[in-house]
C-alpha cells in the first residue's frame, strides 16, 4: 500500500508544495489543494452527466426490453448488453468520478505522512540522517524507524522537543520549525483515537455527516436520471451508501488532514452536483434531444414525400412509369438510412463529427 501511496504521492506532492508556498498555512493549503483536485476531476463528472443524458434518450428501449423479458433475466441482461454496445454506453461510467477519487486519496495520504519530502522538499539522504538521529531520542531501533511510514511526523516531534540534536544538519531545524501543521487548534498530522475522545473526533464526525448529506443530496438530484436503469441505479446507490462509512473509517485510522480533505471534498461535490444538474439536467437535455430527433424525422419524412411527388411528376413528363421511379427512390432512401446509421456509429465510436449523407455519397 505504501508503494501505491508513494506513486500517487509524488505528483500530488508538488501540487501541495505549490499551495503551501502560496499560502504557508497548512490547513488552508490543504483546502486549496482539495479545490484544485475537485477542479481536475470536473471533466470526469461532466462525462458522467453526458452519459446520463445518453441513457435517458434510449431509456424507452431499455424499458421495452425489461417488459418483454420480465420473466427471463438472462435474456434481459443479454439484450441490455447488446443495447449498450449499440448505443456505445457504459453503465459503469456513473461510478467513475467516485472510483477515481481513490488514487487522489492514496496520494494525499503519502503527502500528509511525509511532509519533509513533499512540502519541505528534503531529499532521502537528509530524511534518513534525521531519522538516525531521532531514533534513539524516541527509543526506537534505527533500522526499523527508517521503514516506519509515519517516521517523518515523529521526526518533526523530536525536532520540537530536542532541536539541538539535529544541529549537525545545516538548515534542517529552521526549515522544520517553519512548518506549522496545525489548523484551528488541531494538529492535522495526528490520528483520532477511537478509545480516547478529544477534539480530533470532530474530524470523523464532520466527515461522516457531510458524506451522508452529500449522498442524500446527490441521490435526489440523480434519481430521475437513473429511473429505468435498475442495475446502474443499484450500483450507484450502493457506492453512495458505502462512501459515508468509508469516510468515517478513513478519518479514524488516518491523520486528521485526510479527514479535512474528505470534508471539503464532500461539500464541493455537492455544489458541483447541484450546478451540473442545473445547467446539464439529464432529463431536460434528453427530452430536448428527443424533440430535435422528432423534428428531424418529420422533416425527413416531408422531404421524402416531396421527393417522391417531384419524381412522379418528372417521370410523367418524360413518359416513364412513375412506379418504377418510386421504387428506385425508395431503395435510395433505404441506402441513405443505412449509410447515415453507419456514419453515426463510427462518429460515436471514434469521437468524430457526424456529416449528413448526400446524394453524391449514394452514387
Amino acid at each position: 500500500m505504501q508503494i501505491i501511496n508513494t506513486i500517487f504521492g509524488y505528483p500530488l506532492g508538488w501540487i501541495m508544495w505549490l499551495c503551501y508556498k502560496v499560502i504557508p498555512i497548512y490547513g488552508v493549503a490543504l483546502i486549496v489543494f482539495t479545490i484544485i483536485m475537485r477542479a481536475i476531476l470536473i471533466p470526469f463528472s461532466i462525462k458522467q452527466q453526458k452519459s446520463m443524458v445518453k441513457m435517458q434518450i434510449f431509456q424507452p428501449k431499455m424499458q421495452e426490453i425489461q417488459k418483454k423479458y420480465a420473466n427471463n433475466r438472462e435474456k434481459m441482461n443479454e439484450e441490455m448488453m447488446k443495447l449498450y454496445q449499440e448505443e456505445n454506453y457504459n453503465p459503469m461510467s456513473g461510478c467513475l468520478p467516485m472510483v477515481i477519487q481513490f488514487p487522489v486519496l492514496f496520494g494525499l495520504i503519502d503527502v500528509i505522512y511525509r511532509p519533509m519530502t513533499h512540502i519541505l522538499r528534503f531529499g532521502s539522504e537528509i530524511v534518513n540522517q534525521a531519522a538516525t538521529i531521532a531514533a534513539p531520542l524516541l527509543n526506537v531501533a534505527a533500522d526499523t524507524f527508517t521503514k516506519d511510514y509515519s517516521s517523518q511526523l515523529k521526526i518533526i516531534g523530536a525536532v520540537q522537543q530536542n532541536p539541538d540534536a539535529f544541529s549537525g544538519i545545516p538548515g534542517f531545524v529552521e526549515a522544520v520549525n517553519t512548518l506549522n501543521l496545525n489548523f484551528l487548534g488541531i494538529d492535522l498530522t495526528q490520528t483520532p483515537s477511537v478509545g480516547q475522545f478529544n477534539i480530533l473526533w470532530i474530524i470523523p464526525i464532520l466527515s461522516g455527516l457531510t458524506s451522508v448529506l452529500m449522498t442524500i443530496f446527490t441521490m435526489k438530484q440523480t434519481a430521475a436520471a437513473s429511473a429505468g436503469n435498475s442495475s446502474a441505479a443499484g450500483m450507484s446507490k450502493g457506492m453512495m451508501l458505502m462512501m459515508p462509512l468509508m469516510s468515517v473509517w478513513f478519518a479514524f485510522i488516518l491523520p486528521a488532514g485526510v479527514g479535512i480533505y474528505w470534508i471539503i471534498s464532500n461539500v464541493l461535490m455537492a455544489i458541483q452536483t447541484f450546478l451540473l444538474n442545473k445547467f446539464m439536467n439529464p432529463v431536460k437535455l434528453a427530452e430536448q434531444a428527443r424533440e430535435e430527433m422528432e423534428i428531424k424525422r418529420e422533416e425527413a419524412r416531408q422531404a421524402k414525400i416531396e421527393a417522391k411527388k417531384q419524381a412522379r411528376e418528372e417521370a410523367k413528363a418524360r413518359g416513364e412509369n412513375p412506379e418504377d421511379i418510386e421504387k428506385a427512390l425508395s431503395q435510395k432512401e433505404i441506402n441513405r438510412i443505412k449509410l447515415a446509421e453507419a456514419r453515426r456509429r463510427m462518429a460515436e465510436k471514434y469521437g468524430d463529427s457526424y456529416t449528413d449523407v448526400t446524394d453524391e455519397d449514394l452514387k
